[in-house]
């Protein structure tokens, strides 16, 4: 194999420039070529393909969002569009592709090995951690540590003024950046998709604690009943309770990757570019117990990475 194609695609995540370079130095050093992708999975459709060099990894390590910059192409989800790709790929002389993306960047990695025999490997990327086949995914760190330093700030205006504050954090599916800075942060109640929320106890712990007194609440946007608008909305109608919201949003997206992040990115970069030499193909490379380690493809989007129970527990009882 001597020359293979590298894109990011979905939503961004700090970590994906260390994860670029990692590849791209890890292939020369065994004498290949690496071909970068522009936007995504739409890059592949249009063929945006460009040289991707050592010179253009230089100083990118502590770059937040993605020099290839990303997107969610509906188009790939079609299979002329996929077959588009695949042409363009093999027209180039493209013998094997690395995707770094969340469920949806590994689907698309699997269609096109599937429906065109083309050589892929995934790399996960997204903050929200919920990727079966690997302990964290890229970005999850420094997610969690923009959330926990936004969450910091706010606690100290809401212990001085004694309010109840709800806080939104990302995670449509997943609890994985709620419940680690809810704990980390010394959150008084986490809400979260993997547990149902039970707003009148909220209520009742809220009163017992009493007039004036701080309450931080941390809710992943995937809850049940909405996210902090809807909660807050709750507490006012149903007990009277008024509340301040703060959505963090895409705050958590941006900025300088953490030190684990752009660690776990270039270990994963590294695996992927030698599981790809290496002969395996539609698998994805993650990080298990310290380990390298591949899954299928469709594993990864299709079986469910849960929460750890003690995670859980622990969030409770420290709350």
């Amino acid at each position: 194999m001597k020359k293979i194609a590298l894109l990011t695609s979905g939503t961004d995540a700090p970590g994906m420039n260390a994860h670029i370079r990692s590849v791209v130095r890890t292939a020369n050093a065994r004498g290949v070529e690496v071909i970068g992708v522009r936007h995504g999975f739409d890059g592949l459709i249009k063929g945006e393909f460009f040289p991707l060099e050592r010179k253009d990894t230089a100083n990118i390590i502590s770059l937040g969002g993605t020099i290839l910059k990303t997107s969610q192409s509906e188009e790939f989800k079609m299979p002329d569009f996929r077959a588009k790709a695949a042409e363009n790929l093999t027209k180039a002389g493209i013998e094997g592709l690395i995707g770094c993306g969340g469920d949806g960047t590994m689907k698309g990695l699997h269609l096109l090995h599937r429906d065109h025999s083309i050589k892929t490997i995934g790399v996960p990327g997204t903050i929200d951690n919920d990727i079966f086949g690997t302990d964290f995914t890229i970005g999850f760190d420094t997610a969690i540590n923009t959330a926990a330093e936004a969450i910091d700030r706010i606690r100290d205006t809401a212990d001085s003024q004694g309010r109840v504050y709800i806080i939104e954090v990302m995670g449509s599916e997943s609890g994985f950046i709620a419940t680690m800075v809810g704990i980390a942060c010394g959150a008084e109640y986490m809400a979260i998709p993997e547990t149902i929320t039970n707003v009148p106890d909220l209520h009742q712990r809220i009163k017992r604690e009493g007039p004036h007194k701080r309450y931080i609440v941390v809710i992943g946007e995937g809850d049940e009943v909405g996210g902090a608008v809807e909660l807050a909305a709750l507490l006012k109608d149903c007990y009277n309770i008024e509340s301040r919201v703060a959505v963090l949003g895409h705050l958590q997206r941006g900025g300088t990757p953490s030190v684990a992040d752009r660690v776990l990115a270039s270990r994963l970069g590294y695996g992927a570019v030698e599981t790809l030499l290496g002969g395996a193909s539609n698998v994805m490379v993650g990080e298990v117990h310290g380990q390298l380690q591949v899954t299928s493809l469709p594993q990864t989007y299709e079986r469910k990475k849960a929460l750890q129970d003690h995670l859980i527990r622990l969030a409770e009882i420290l709350a």
